[in-house]
């Protein structure tokens, strides 16, 4: 064999070796950079999620504004629609007379679509329950919230919000949800409540569409 075809046989075969060396390294660096994506992630989610918990709040609060000047001009009730289903037939009484920042009805830590601000929501959806019956004379009821598990009302320790991160009433995840209350201040609340939410008589609590 002529030395020159020897002297390149080899190079080629070195070329294969660095080649494949390469590739592993590129796998490794590709996993760490996985692990460590997946750790930063992992430790920014609780604060994450309490950010959105937060600005759902707010959203609360700016929704409680529109509430109390519609109770003002309606001898102290709140939005109610006959017959209605589901919150967003409620609800969409106080657009665009008493606010048009629809924004507010999408919870942050929901997948709900955003609205066109200023526009009926009737036949869309947004992302909180709704006491429908309530009036400004129950200040500590409780008169809107994220979206609950279901429309009953509920004992001390049952759940209110998913305790499992999956629907219905996981608009938080496994976190809970938030609460508005009739004199217009907004909390955060577990999973279970430490209290009764009850349905007096002519109350009925509506869930946003599915």
């Amino acid at each position: 064999m002529k030395p020159g075809r020897t002297s390149a046989r080899c190079s080629a075969d070195h070329s294969r070796r660095s080649t494949g060396f390469s590739l592993i390294e590129l796998l490794v660096v590709f996993a760490l950079l996985l692990i460590m994506t997946t750790m930063y992630w992992g430790a920014r989610a609780p604060s994450r999620q309490r950010q959105q918990r937060n600005a759902c709040r707010n959203n609360l609060g700016k929704i409680s504004v529109a509430l109390e000047i519609y109770a003002n001009d309606h001898t102290g009730r709140f939005p109610e629609s006959q017959g209605a289903r589901t919150s967003e037939e409620a609800l969409d009484g106080l657009v665009p007379r008493y606010t048009v920042d629809t924004a507010a009805f999408i919870c942050p830590g929901s997948k709900d679509s955003s609205l066109p601000a200023g526009d009926s929501f009737r036949q869309r959806r947004i992302s909180y329950a709704y006491y429908m019956g309530r009036t400004a004379t129950n200040t500590q009821a409780v008169l809107m919230s994220d979206r609950q598990v279901d429309t009953r009302g509920k004992a001390a320790g049952e759940p209110v919000f998913s305790s499992t991160g999956k629907p219905p009433g996981n608009n938080h995840g496994k976190e809970g949800g938030n609460l508005l209350f009739v004199d217009g201040h907004a909390e955060a609340a577990p999973a279970q409540l430490p209290f009764p939410v009850e349905l007096l008589q002519g109350v009925v609590l509506l869930n946003p569409k599915p």
